[in-house]
């Protein structure tokens, strides 16, 4: 008898005396009683059940602490608890959030917008569960396709021979049923011996290749009156082992068993496989040898035996299945020509050739001129205009020059010298992996095919190709029952992804390189593809990365995950979400310890006349970011141009951006902004700039204007820190000026303390059991990875003699669980700290802790830290700063202060490059750059360039169409 053990924890007293509308309520609610939750006022709320509740409200106010860390938490620790003893043993570790009742929650699911995947192998294939089903599929119904003669590879069985037989030959065909004589590794005599032993003593001997264009027939040898001796001078390859005579009989089941029967015989003497040798009789008219057939119970053709495919033949994770040659990563370490040769607009003289510019290397620069003079090479052309034949000099050498691969090759031979590998280094890149072109996986797996197509072929096509194949594909009724179930999940899986607005990316994309936004819409289709009911999804902006042109195909996978029955409560500042929303939460009224309040709890109607929302002010009119009065004019002078850029879809694109003021560049999802700014643009002036790093160029012939610009900084929404020890403070180096400050009181001048011995990363005065961290993480196995509170510092991060030394009353823990805002009052008139922090202020994080960990950071928080830390510095560089999406996790309000800071850096002497979907930032830029129509294959064009108001009136911009509602 099974027993049934109830974990359940004991009914909250408040419940079991709750009255019949408050049970009821609980039925249908989520509620919320007294939540106080980081900034969270004590606050009360109803969250209803089976709805799409959007919850808003300024940066700091609160959203994220009531979504995720006190519902979302509340679930996820409800869920632990119904889980084995190993795992509740945490429980008691684990924080409950702060609230005096939560109630009607179900289990929590949540979807983030950070990139969590940094693993090269992860795809978006792995991470959306296709490449599962795909390998599976093409296990199950793919066919191995011969690369030798391109006909299929099949395996024969003694009933598929019988009946080969009877379709190949014509009725009263006699022939020999045969086998070849096994090869063990041992002489052919002792071979024929040990036949003879086992009762096979008749040999066929085949013709010699003349004798049977004479139409001489085999020859039947009985090893009894042959010795085999005498048989082994013939040779292995002309002989066979007799197994039966046999003559087709059409149709005749009796005969058709006894062929199965030889043939079964056959393939066991003959390790595999057997041979149908056509016996003529003599007199035949018929010239030239007689037919043989061959069959083997063994998967090969052509002489090529394969193996059979299986899940694991077609996974890059495991060595069955992934490339020899790069491990399954699809790319290998090799010269980057891009990084020999950074700037092609250059000419030999000039200095194209990077590694020679040195002295200790300018000999061969040298030699290099006097073979040109002695060849022709013209040594003064551009060289991206060099014809081949002056290519294969430059880089295989003649005469007395070594060539640039000769160079390398001279490196490698004296790399067990330090200097020589760091010079070579500079150099190295990776590149497509030769062995398997980057598909990852084993020459084997190319032969498995589906409609003509491998499973490389089909990782590399877009989700809405993938799509598209996967309904094309036709499947026999004995196929159907074998792989149906599996390529309807491939279907379903496949058409979230484009429903998502994700159709642009293709399954081979690392999951590294995906933006947040993308990352969790990929999450947001696996959820779908598991198609749970009854469950409560919190999201986190799925709206980031998407166009406005895209937001009703997001709106609507939102609803149909409501409508499975499931509770869908999302952290959103989008209008047209947030209109789709059946219940709006506006928190506030502003950040911090400002924030923390339900300000409007009710419908979208209903906030646009709320006259204490800040949301409802903008969503109505009332108030809005106002369009600059006047655009700062494009300099003709003062361009950056791009010429012919063409790497991924980008189709040879030529593209000039204004400098000095603030340029927006906007498109549809994969529409080619990222390829064409981060890639290329940043990627490109970074190596010109002197720069180096992991990241691969662009396909483009040059970048005019380079010279016009000291510098170029890329703030994306990378985290700022890998561990809990990074946080706001010490990426903005506020952290040193307050380490100095307590270093210089009485205190700690008395025991000899100095400004590092305040420091939580470096040994002195941290804790050595969390390492500075004032957390440790358990690694749960079965669950995501939870960190929980020191217990030998309490999460304080110091020893206690640390702790002891304070300032103005306040310890270092103190000062880092400050916000902002405080930490700025507290440490007043202190210029080294406060310049700092007011810069924090000024682009509304001042309700951030200053210790509050990295990893705790949104997207759109760790992109503005990082703002603050350029503006903070006040570079007297003219630098072009490139901005991805900065408007992650902003409100209406933090918008405003963030197009404040933008200004502030063009004020500065600096360029403002910004890649945005969002239409306030866009109408508020001095120029726009266009990209599209589409995405995929269908973009990587101009559409249009110039003012907001110009693009707006541009007949085929998607971007015009949404823009023209607001300029």
């Amino acid at each position: 008898m099974t027993k049934t053990l109830d974990t359940a924890p004991p009914q909250d007293p408040v419940i079991a005396n709750a009255s019949d509308e408050a049970r009821e309520k609980a039925r249908s609610h989520i509620v919320v009683r007294g939540a106080r939750q980081h900034n969270l006022k004590n606050i009360d709320l109803d969250v209803p059940r089976e709805t799409l509740t959007v919850v808003t409200g300024p940066s700091g106010s609160g959203k994220s602490s009531l979504a995720f860390d006190t519902i979302y938490a509340e679930g996820q620790r409800r869920y632990v608890e119904s889980l084995s003893a190993y795992a509740r043993q945490f429980l008691e570790r684990m924080d409950k959030p702060d609230a005096d009742l939560i109630t009607g929650l179900a289990p929590a699911i949540a979807i983030e917008q950070k990139t969590t995947a940094n693993n090269p192998r992860s795809t978006v294939a792995t991470q959306t569960e296709v490449y599962d089903h795909l390998r599976l599929l093409y296990a199950r119904i793919g066919t191995t396709i011969s690369p030798v003669s391109g006909r299929p590879v099949t395996k024969d069985t003694p009933r598929s021979v019988a009946r080969s037989v009877e379709e190949e030959l014509d009725d009263g065909t006699r022939y020999y049923l045969c086998c070849p004589v096994p090869d063990r590794s041992r002489a052919l005599r002792d071979e024929l011996k040990s036949l003879r032993e086992r009762g096979f003593f008749r040999i066929l001997l085949l013709p010699t290749e003349n004798q049977a264009e004479r139409g001489e027939q085999p020859e039947v040898l009985d090893l009894n009156d042959t010795p085999p001796s005498n048989v082994n001078n013939y040779g292995r390859k002309r002989l066979l082992v007799l197994i039966d005579r046999l003559k087709v009989k059409q149709g005749n089941a009796s005969a058709r068993t006894r062929v199965a029967e030889s043939v079964e015989q056959a393939f066991d003497v003959g390790n595999g496989r057997c041979v149908v040798q056509v016996a003529r009789r003599r007199g035949d008219d018929t010239d030239g040898p007689a037919p043989q057939l061959h069959f083997s119970a063994r998967f090969e053709r052509d002489g090529m035996e394969f193996e059979e495919p299986t899940p694991l033949m077609f996974s890059f994770n495991s060595p069955v299945g992934a490339c020899p040659e790069c491990q399954g990563f699809g790319r290998v370490p090799s010269l980057d020509p891009d990084l020999i040769v950074p700037n092609k607009g250059l000419s030999i003289r000039e200095g194209a050739l990077a590694p020679f510019r040195t002295d200790k290397w300018s000999k061969h620069f040298r030699k290099l001129i006097r073979v040109a003079a002695e060849t022709g090479i013209d040594i003064d052309c551009p060289y991206r205009e060099l014809d081949d034949w002056e290519l294969d000099i430059i880089w295989d050498g003649q005469d007395e020059y070594i060539g640039l691969n000769g160079f390398f090759e001279f490196l490698n031979e004296r790399s067990y010298k330090t200097h020589y590998r760091i010079f070579r280094s500079r150099f190295r890149g990776y590149s497509t992996c030769p062995e398997c072109n980057g598909y990852r996986l084993r020459e084997d797996a190319y032969y498995v095919k589906i409609n003509d197509t491998h499973i490389g072929e089909v990782c590399a096509m877009t989700t809405r190709e993938a799509f598209d194949f996967f309904q094309d594909i036709e499947l026999s009724e004995y196929e159907e029952e074998v792989a149906g179930r599996v390529l309807e999940e491939l279907r379903t899986r496949t058409e979230y992804l484009v429903d998502v607005g994700l159709d642009y990316l293709t399954f081979d994309r690392l999951a590294q390189t995906l933006s947040g936004g993308e990352s969790q819409r990929i999450n947001l289709s696996t959820s779908l593809g598991s198609s749970l009911v009854g469950s409560l999804y919190v999201l986190d902006e799925p709206t980031i990365g998407l166009h406005p042109r895209d937001n009703d195909r997001l709106v609507g996978i939102l609803h149909r995950l409501r409508d499975l029955g499931n509770t869908v409560l999302v952290v959103e500042h989008d209008p047209v979400t947030m209109e789709a929303a059946d219940h709006l939460i506006d928190m506030g009224p502003a950040s911090g310890q400002f924030g923390g309040e339900v300000v409007f709890q009710g419908s979208h109607s209903e906030i646009l006349d709320d006259e204490d929302s800040l949301t409802g002010k903008y969503l109505s009119g009332r108030t809005a970011i106002p369009i600059p009065e006047e655009r700062r004019a494009a300099d003709p002078d003062r361009m950056l141009t791009i010429t012919n850029a063409r790497q991924h879809n980008l189709k040879h694109i030529d593209v000039e951006i204004p400098l000095d003021g603030i340029v927006c560049v906007t498109g549809v999802s994969g529409s080619g902004k990222s390829t064409l700014i981060q890639q290329t643009l940043y990627e490109g002036l970074h190596r010109l700039k002197g720069g180096s790093g992991d990241g691969t160029v662009g396909a483009h012939d040059d970048i005019r204007g380079h010279t016009l610009v000291d510098g170029v900084e890329m703030v994306d929404q990378q985290s700022i820190g890998r561990t809990p020890r990074s946080n706001p403070a010490t990426y903005t180096g506020a952290f040193d000026g307050i380490r100095k400050l307590f270093s210089k009181t009485r205190q700690a001048q008395i025991h000899g303390y100095e400004p590092g011995f305040f420091s939580f990363n470096v040994s002195g005065g941290r804790c050595e059991s969390c390492k500075g961290e004032g957390v440790v993480k358990v690694e749960m196995q079965f669950l995501a990875d939870i960190y929980l509170e020191c217990e030998a510092c309490n999460g304080q991060r110091y020893k206690q003699e640390v702790l002891n030394v304070t300032y103005n009353g306040k310890n270092i823990a103190d000062v880092l669980n400050m916000t902002v805002d405080e930490a700025a009052d507290f440490f007043e008139g202190e210029r080294a700290v406060t310049n700092k922090l007011e810069v924090l202020q000024d682009i509304g994080l001042g309700y951030l802790s200053l210790g509050q960990p990295s990893t705790t950071l949104s997207g759109g928080e760790a992109q503005r830290i990082k703002l603050a830390s350029h503006l903070g510095g006040r570079h007297s560089d003219r630098m072009l700063y490139i901005f991805d999406e900065p408007t992650t996790g902003l409100h209406f309000d933090d918008i405003r202060k963030l197009l404040n800071a933008f200004d502030q850096l063009v004020e500065h002497g600096h360029s403002v490059l910004i890649v945005e979907h969002n239409l306030d930032v866009i109408k508020y830029a001095d120029h726009v750059i266009d990209l599209g129509p589409d995405g995929g294959a269908e973009g990587g064009e101009v559409v249009v360039t110039g003012t907001p108001e110009e693009v707006a009136a541009h007949p085929t911009s998607h971007t015009g169409r949404f823009l023209k509602e607001v300029v």
